[in-house]
């Protein structure tokens, strides 16, 4: 009998109310059920049990875009991240559990893989979970960034355990067929919101409303859905785990599925790249470390940057905003506008400038327009962080 098989079986054990044999299983334990897509290799899992059963200290950590941040949630221990640290704390009450929250809103796995050592592998996490099948395409490029996010955690010396959650928007989309085979490749543990529920949206036995907030977010029994689908993987292997010195083998690091690009990737602030070019511009700080600002046209900044994909994260909002243009060495310029047409607020929007370069250093040349949008009142733009992937190994040790 396989893993998934067998998972399906445990959950609908778990979820069957008091009936006869003859009798379907309820709704819940068909929700629990059809929210696993894969139990992957659990042996990293087992191993992180295993130093949790022992009393060492365990670092539960999750990674992805607004809703692992927690957006919709009324408090914050009903955000799904919560929800699985809490179970970790409970199962294992004599054990440190630190908990650690790397969702920052309406970013992708693009610029979670360039800022997963800032936010997240600085903690030495020892089971990872991430959700960014909301906020990346279903494409080839995000399973690619994603596979950049995935190898950089389980390259980790400790090791540590990962799973995938998928989420979805109001029309049931998301990017699980991409982002799955990146899960399927390295044999990660995956479940999905999507796959669970949409059926029972569709089926009109429960409303949208029910489980989300708005058109993305879930609330608070959503988040609490995403939180158990999670803790019911982790439940099943903790339940047949074996002794230490049964534990089975870490199976090495495959060969990249993609790429490994984004495997090697980093970000750049005013504190690790000094500007060869900074007319107009002033520093400023983000989420993202401090960057630069600028609000006459004609203000020029340029580095030197060293990598095969450079990129930006600038900031978008509704206000005194203007356009910038981005060149990279010889190549096509990239305008990017920073005005927001949307009363939510801001966000740290991700600019690819070009990929596939020869190693070596990189001219990026940003310059403030004189254009702008018609109803903006300003030029102010924001650039949070140059972002730069394929580096050489020795040249990312000196930016972290």
């Amino acid at each position: 009998m396989n893993a998934a098989i067998a998972y399906t079986i445990v959950a609908l054990s778990m979820c069957l109310a008091v009936q006869s044999s003859a009798e379907a299983p309820d709704a819940e334990g068909q929700i629990m059920a059809r929210s696993l897509v894969s139990m992957g290799d659990t042996a990293r899992l087992q191993h992180v049990l295993a130093k949790a059963r022992r009393g060492e200290q365990v670092v539960v950590a999750v990674i992805g875009g607004s809703i692992t941040e927690g957006a919709r949630a009324s408090r914050p221990e009903y955000r799904w991240g919560n929800v699985v640290a809490k179970w970790w704390e409970q199962t294992f009450p004599k054990t440190p559990i630190k908990f650690v929250n790397a969702g920052i809103g309406a970013t992708g796995s693009n610029i979670g893989a360039h800022r997963a050592q800032m936010h997240l592998l600085k903690h030495k996490p020892d089971f990872v979970a991430a959700e960014y099948s909301v906020n990346d395409p279903n494409s080839e490029f995000a399973a690619e960034t994603l596979e950049g996010l995935t190898r950089q955690v389980l390259g980790l010396p400790n090791r540590p355990a990962m799973m995938l959650l998928f989420t979805m928007n109001r029309a049931g989309g998301n990017a699980q067929e991409w982002h799955s085979k990146i899960g399927r490749h390295y044999k990660l543990p995956m479940v999905s919101f999507r796959d669970a529920l949409w059926p029972e949206i569709e089926a009109d036995r429960m409303k949208w409303e029910d489980v989300e907030g708005d058109e993305i977010h879930p609330n608070d029994r959503g988040h609490k859905y995403c939180g158990d689908f999670v803790t019911a993987v982790v439940d099943k292997v903790r339940r047949e785990l074996p002794a230490d010195a049964e534990l089975p083998a870490i199976a090495p690091l495959p060969a990249p599925l993609i790429s490994d690009v984004f495997e090697r990737a980093t970000v750049l602030d005013a504190k690790t790249l000094a500007p060869t070019v900074s007319e107009g511009w002033q520093p400023a700080d983000s989420r993202f470390g401090t960057g630069w600002v600028a609000e006459e046209p004609g203000s020029v900044l340029q580095f030197e940057v060293t990598g095969t994909a450079i990129s930006l994260i600038y900031y978008r909002i509704k206000g005194p905003t203007g356009v910038a243009q981005a060149q990279l060495d010889d190549g096509a310029p990239v305008k990017m506008n920073a005005w927001f047409n949307a009363d939510w607020g801001g966000y740290s929007a991700y600019q690819l400038l070009a990929r596939d370069l020869p190693q070596g250093k990189h001219r990026v040349r940003i310059e403030l327009l004189q254009e702008k949008a018609e109803a903006s009142e300003g030029h102010r733009f924001h650039v949070h962080a140059v972002l730069a992937a394929g580096i050489p190994a020795q040249d990312r040790e000196e930016t972290e």
